[in-house]
């Protein structure tokens, strides 16, 4: 951009070649774009480089003092975003904001802000100075917290090391990722460019001890002044505000990013500078009482969090996984919130039929029910759902779990723990002698624990458990290919349930599409039908982030073990004639579960199609 801005003001005889070379001369020594440069040295004026400029790139052109921008516009951008990318927002209209920039050409401005604020962008090109200038008096007072303000930048003075840290005497903070190394002004701009957040929340924030709740106002005045120890507790709040499921923190060779997994689908929200990289990774396994002297093993942890949002506390869970990679510790931190955990399952997304068969499973005194599907397709949601149901003062009810997600009152719950030999297996062992009516094992991965679950299952316990299969079919077979006498599947096993999650049509955006006939008819749905089925998907707005997705609802396929299904087991049948005989029963595929999702116009036939077969 900057030498092709020199050339055309040459060209047109606004400058001479002699004070091009001086202007790139002084941009050398010191940084800024060339024609704000220019305007320093006095050479040209603001408007004439404004208008080279909105030419060139055939961006109109707009002078901010003749505007008086609404409060609503400006509060849509943070006072960090405005400054870092030297933008400013003039106006919204529909799903459009109009957004005053010194350089048009910053994709990745525009595409931040795009993701942040859920609008399209459009940019209209305004001089440097006009835009400072108007930051300055539209976001005096703003109540957008300020971290990185320029008194901050320049009185930063204390060091960050591995154990936290310390206050200088004037009351800032300086983080360092080495011994002498220290961030310089604005290389933390880039952290809470993605974040919207009150200017409260950061000083509502606690970590809460497991059994221990530390004083909210000692802990604010302790992490006040540390810029990692802030942007970790905004980047946890945010992750809630967003709906998140998950925080991947992933360093690399020359980037360091964090995503946020929402509704399953992963989006970039931050590339923070590389020297925070460490100590950003050493405050996250801090909380979670991690040992930050060992970086060549994985490890596993938790964060507790009490947290104010919206003037009501809330209390998360983090889980914590760090594990080594080429060029630092990568970290995953799953959020475990109680508010999300749906325990009625009439709103998990079953159809009618396949949850009355569900529930007549979980009903019964003793046997064994299956819950299958790959990791993060709900299993343990349904599980808890089930034990909800069932959990009664006259049932002793006992689970093994590897991690224990949710403390669930009145359920003796189970950590397991490996590497001192507390696997499943033992622990099932351990629980037949303590008198349960039902029992739940996170999961059967060997023939060891497979044995003990259908021995219980057989000697009046009702048994609850999870495999990683496509199907509910399939599930048969591999009891079997673990060394699991079929009579004994066959016997022991009441029902399997295979399940998927699929996001939802975001319900503020929705609209009805069309689809040729032909189309439906080849992902499942019956020729006479087709006239019937309404189409609908999300146009994308900003409660769903544009995406046109809002939360997430399950398919299920649940397959009841009858008599019929009971003999071909014992006879040896393989996994598709298993299917074809409870299809026969009346079995509804993940597939059919899907069709029923889309002709009630819960979800699209995209999420359908990715997560099923025919």
């Amino acid at each position: 951009m900057s030498a092709k801005l020199g050339e055309i003001l040459v060209r047109e005889n606004l400058i001479t070649p002699q004070q091009l070379r001086d202007a790139l001369e002084y941009q050398r020594n010191n940084g800024g774009r060339l024609g704000s440069n220019l305007v320093k040295l006095g050479v040209v004026s603001d408007d004439v480089v404004t208008a080279v400029l909105s030419r060139q790139y055939g961006v109109p052109s707009i002078n901010l003092e003749l505007f008086q921008i609404e409060p609503e516009v400006i509060k849509l951008i943070s006072h960090e975003v405005a400054l870092k990318y030297s933008v400013l927002p003039v106006s919204k209209v529909g799903a459009t904001l109009t957004l005053a920039m010194a350089d048009p050409t910053n994709v990745f401005a525009m595409d931040d802000i795009k993701f942040m604020t859920g609008f399209n962008v459009e940019p209209v090109i305004s001089a440097e100075s006009s835009i400072q200038h108007a930051i300055g008096k539209y976001y005096t007072g703003s109540s957008e917290i300020d971290i990185f303000d320029a008194a901050f930048a320049e009185e930063a003075e204390v060091a960050f090391n591995g154990n936290g840290h310390h206050a200088s005497s004037n009351g800032h903070a300086k983080v360092s990722s080495a011994p002498g190394e220290g961030l310089q002004e604005g290389d933390l701009d880039v952290s809470l460019d993605r974040f919207t957040f009150d200017s409260n929340e950061h000083e509502n924030f606690e970590l809460v001890e497991e059994n221990d709740e530390i004083d909210l106002a000692a802990l604010a005045r302790a992490s006040e002044d540390a810029p990692v120890v802030r942007l970790v507790n905004v980047l946890l709040v945010d992750s809630l505000r967003r709906g998140a499921s998950d925080i991947h923190v992933e360093p690399y060779e020359k980037d360091f990013r964090i995503r946020f997994r929402i509704d399953g689908i992963l989006y970039d929200v931050m590339h923070p500078p590389m020297k925070i990289r460490d100590p950003l990774i050493s405050r996250l396994k801090i909380m979670s009482k991690l040992d930050i002297s060992e970086k060549r093993l994985p490890q596993d942890g938790r964060i507790k969090i009490k947290v104010k949002i919206d003037n009501r506390s809330r209390e998360l869970d983090f889980r914590v996984s760090t594990l080594p990679t080429l060029f630092g510790e990568k970290v995953v931190l799953r959020l475990l919130d109680k508010e999300k955990l749906m325990l009625d399952m009439t709103k998990l997304g079953f159809e009618v039929e396949s949850l009355e068969k569900f529930q007549r499973a979980i009903s019964n005194p003793y046997g064994m029910v299956l819950v299958t599907g790959p990791t993060g397709s709900g299993k343990t949601n349904t599980l808890y759902s089930a034990l909800q149901s069932l959990n009664t003062p006259e049932t002793n009810i006992m689970t093994a779990e590897d991690p224990v997600e949710f403390n669930l009152q009145g359920i003796n719950q189970v950590q397991m723990k490996e590497q001192i030999g507390l696997n499943f297996a033992a622990a099932l062992r351990s629980f037949l002698r303590q008198d349960p009516n039902i029992v739940l094992v996170g999961e059967i991965r060997d023939f060891e624990t497979a044995e003990i679950a259908i021995k219980a299952a057989l000697t009046g316990h009702l048994v609850l458990s999870t495999l990683h299969t496509n199907d509910a079919p399939s599930t048969i077979s591999r009891l079997v290919n673990m060394g699991i006498e079929p009579f004994l599947v066959a016997t022991s096993v009441n029902i399997i349930q295979a399940q998927r999650l699929i996001r939802r049509i975001c319900q503020n955006c929705k609209e009805e599409v069309h689809m040729p006939s032909e189309g439906l008819v080849e992902i499942g749905f019956k020729p006479e039908e087709v006239g019937d089925v309404r189409l609908y998907k999300g146009r994308g707005c900003q409660a769903c982030n544009n995406t046109g997705y809002k939360g997430r609802v399950g398919l299920y396929e649940v397959m009841e073990i009858t008599d019929d299904l009971r003999e071909l087991i014992i006879i040896g049948a393989s996994a598709m004639e298993l299917r074809r005989k409870a299809i026969e029963l009346g079995m509804i595929t993940l597939r059919e579960s899907g069709l029923c999702k889309i002709r009630d116009g819960i979800t699209t036939i995209e999420e359908v199609v990715k997560e099923t077969v025919l």
